[in-house]
């Protein structure tokens, strides 16, 4: 799963290479007996075989871990790019490899003409998609069909209007199958997505009932320690002011009596 040799610039330290592979490394893992492989190809093999493939040590994926300094030493690497056999004379270093492929002119890129299987590189796709593809457009069908020419059918005179209907009927069919199981499968999506969101407002909702009963109880249980309490306090003013009431009438009425008769 690693790099092959002849693409990197100068000599590479064995050190870098796989002992499954053979390549130089890419995303190195070290088994606990210190062998180092690419992480595509150790971990299909541990999975699999439950050892190290090297001294048939028994260890499992879990044992294998990454070897970062040597994975940084590696990235520094230079290499040629993906699109070397196609005309690419670029090399980076093997951590811009990814950057550069996606910006890569003489990256493979298929004709967008309908019936055209060419696949070329990027930087020579619109031109031949304009002015070299025998399947772009030429014109339109003046007898009738009113569908679009191609240069091949043109220069061969071969169109056909039944036969370029049929192929369009055909072609419109299948874009609505294909558009009709998309359909079916986001109703179902969409029916699924229904369900689970009843099921979750369900809950809330019944989350929403039991929080209310319970507040509910509370507010029960506290309006009847309030009236509970309501009744005792007043009770108890009621009877401190009887008994004072008592204790104030008698000995003025005493007072008075005593002053009379002095």
């Amino acid at each position: 799963m690693g790099f092959e040799l002849d693409r990197f610039k100068g000599t590479v330290d064995p050190d870098f290479k796989c002992n499954l592979c053979n390549k130089v490394l890419e995303d190195p893992l070290t088994t606990p007996c210190g062998h180092v492989f690419c992480s595509g190809c150790v971990l299909p093999w541990v999975v699999q075989q439950s050892s190290c493939p090297v001294k048939c040590q028994r260890i499992s994926a879990k044992e294998l871990n990454h070897v970062l300094p040597l994975k940084n030493l590696i990235l520094k690497l230079e290499i040629k790019c993906d699109n070397h056999a196609r005309g690419c004379d670029a090399v980076v270093t093997l951590q811009h490899l990814a950057e550069h492929a996606e910006m890569c002119d003489f990256s493979p890129a298929k004709c967008r003409n309908k019936g055209c299987e060419e696949v070329l590189c990027v930087r020579d796709l619109d031109a031949h998609m304009r002015e070299a593809c025998e399947h772009r457009a030429a014109g339109i069908c003046e007898n009738g069909c009113g569908l679009t020419l191609t240069h091949r059918e043109q220069k061969l005179n071969s169109h056909c209007c039944v036969r370029a209907l049929k192929a369009h009927n055909g072609a419109l069919q299948c874009k609505l199958l294909i558009l009709d199981r998309e359909l079916k499968k986001q109703a179902i999506k969409a029916n699924q997505r229904e369900k689970v969101l009843l099921a979750q407002l369900s809950a809330v909702h019944s989350e929403l009932q039991m929080t209310a009963l319970k507040y509910q109880k509370k507010f029960t249980e506290y309006s009847e320690r309030i009236d509970s309490l309501t009744k005792t306090v007043t009770f108890s003013c009621k009877t401190q002011s009887l008994s004072l009431s008592h204790f104030d009438l008698h000995p003025c009425k005493g007072f008075s009596t005593t002053f009379i008769n002095l």
